[in-house]
C-alpha cells in the first residue's frame, strides 16, 4: 500500500481547498484500492467523517474535489452539533455495486489506521455498516458498527434513524419560526427521497398530523409509504419541485435548490436531511430573496454525526461531557438541534443575513477561535 500527502502546492489548484491540514492518497495494488482522506481542521479534535464509495466520472480530480468539499464541511457540522471534533472525509473510487469487496475496504481500514487516530471514519453513501465492520479488523477508528444483538439501548449502529429525529427536530424549530406553530399538525410537507432517513422523517411527520407528497425513483417504496401513511400523495420526481406546500424537505441527492428549481418552489420552507442542498452559496440568497427559510442542511441532518460521536467517545473510554454517555443523553443531544438552529434564525435576522451564511458564522467563531487559542 502506496500513501502520498499532496502538497499545498497541488491542492490549491481546487477552488474547494482551505488549507486542509492533511489530503493522502491511498493506492493499494492487491485490492485496486485507490481513495481520498482529508482532514480539514483539528481545532476542536479528532477530524470524523464518513467514508463515500462513488465511480467518479472525472477519476482523481473529481474525488479530490468532493474529498476537500465533504471534510471542510464536516468541521462546520460538528462545531454546530456541539461535538469535540473536527472535520474530515474519506473517498474511494469505484462502483460499490460491482466493486467493492471485503478485502478493499479491509485496505481502506488500514488507511485510515495509517493517521494515528487524526481521522475517524464511519459509514456514507456507497458504504454500510458491514463495510465498518470489515475496516474496524484493521483500525479502531471507525464508528457506525452493528449494535450487540437485541441491544436497543446501546451507542452504535444505522445512524440513518438518529438523522431523521433531527431533521424532524430541526423543522419544528422552522416552523416556530415561519408559521409561529409548536406542532406540523396540518401542514404539508413535500418530501423529495424515501431512503433510510426520508422515511423515517415522513414517519415522524405523518405522526404528528402533517399532509404528506412524496417522491422517490423506487415504486415499491412509494407503494409502502401510501399503505402504512395513508393519505401520503405521490408524483413524479420532476413534479416534486413545484407541489405548493407549507415545507419542502430534500432528502435525496444535493444541488437539488439551483437556478432551474428555485422559481418552482412554492413553499415558505426547505428543511431536509440531504446534503450539500444548495447547488451554489447564491442560492441561500436568492431563497432568502423570495421569502422561502431555508435551513441549513449540515446543521439540521447532524443527527447521524452525533450518534457515531457519542458511539466512539464510548468505546474508546473518554467522555467530553459532563452527562454520562448513554443512548438517552445522546438523543437529548440531537434534540439540540432544535434550539441551534433557533439561534442561527435569529442571528440571520438580526444582521440581516440568509440563514446559511449566519450558520456559517456561528460554525466560524467555534473552531477558529479554538484554532487560536490552540
Amino acid at each position: 500500500m502506496a500513501y502520498d500527502d499532496l502538497s499545498p502546492e497541488f491542492l490549491s489548484a481546487f477552488p474547494d481547498y482551505d488549507g486542509h491540514e492533511t489530503v493522502r492518497k491511498i493506492v493499494d495494488a492487491d485490492t485496486g484500492l485507490t481513495a481520498f482522506i482529508g482532514v480539514h481542521n483539528r481545532a476542536l479534535g479528532p477530524a470524523l467523517g464518513g467514508c463515500r464509495m462513488y465511480p467518479y466520472a472525472g477519476g482523481e480530480a473529481d474525488a479530490i474535489r468532493d474529498v476537500l468539499r465533504l471534510s471542510r464541511g464536516m468541521t462546520y457540522k460538528n462545531a454546530l452539533a456541539g461535538l469535540p471534533l473536527g472535520g474530515g472525509k474519506s473517498v474511494i473510487l469505484g462502483d460499490p455495486f460491482t466493486q467493492k469487496t471485503p478485502a478493499l475496504m479491509r485496505a481502506m481500514g488500514r488507511a485510515v489506521q495509517s493517521l494515528d487516530g487524526h481521522y475517524i471514519t464511519a459509514e456514507d453513501s456507497g458504504t454500510s455498516e458491514a463495510d465498518m465492520q470489515e475496516m474496524g479488523t484493521e483500525t479502531s477508528y471507525v464508528v457506525g458498527l452493528h449494535l450487540p444483538q437485541g441491544d436497543t439501548s446501546a451507542l452504535g449502529g444505522n445512524p440513518s434513524p438518529v438523522t431523521a429525529y433531527g431533521v424532524y427536530m430541526g423543522i419544528k424549530a422552522a416552523v416556530r419560526r415561519k408559521y409561529n406553530a409548536d406542532s406540523v399538525a396540518g401542514l404539508h410537507v413535500v418530501v423529495q427521497g424515501l431512503g433510510s432517513v426520508g422515511y423515517a422523517l415522513c414517519e415522524y411527520l405523518h405522526r404528528d398530523g402533517a399532509t404528506l407528497t412524496v417522491t422517490d425513483t423506487r415504486p415499491s417504496i412509494l407503494d409502502r409509504a401510501v399503505a402504512e401513511m395513508p393519505g401520503t400523495k405521490v408524483v413524479t420526481p420532476d413534479q416534486i419541485f413545484a407541489v405548493e406546500g407549507d415545507i419542502f424537505a430534500p432528502c435525496a441527492l444535493g444541488a437539488q435548490i439551483n437556478d432551474e428549481t428555485v422559481p418552482q418552489l412554492r413553499v415558505g420552507i426547505i428543511a431536509g436531511a440531504a446534503n450539500n442542498q444548495l447547488a451554489t452559496k447564491q442560492h441561500d440568497d436568492m431563497l432568502a430573496d423570495r421569502g422561502i427559510l431555508y435551513v441549513p442542511d449540515y446543521v439540521i441532518n447532524a443527527g447521524g454525526v452525533i450518534a457515531v460521536a457519542y458511539e466512539y467517545f464510548a468505546r474508546t473510554g473518554r467522555n467530553p461531557f459532563t452527562a454520562p454517555l448513554t443512548r438517552d443523553v445522546m438523543m437529548d443531544h440531537v434534540t439540540g438541534i432544535g434550539r441551534t438552529i433557533d439561534k442561527i434564525l435569529a442571528l440571520a435576522e438580526t444582521q440581516g443575513l440568509p440563514p446559511g451564511r449566519a450558520a456559517d458564522r456561528m460554525a466560524e467563531s467555534i473552531f477558529m477561535a479554538e484554532k487560536i487559542r490552540a
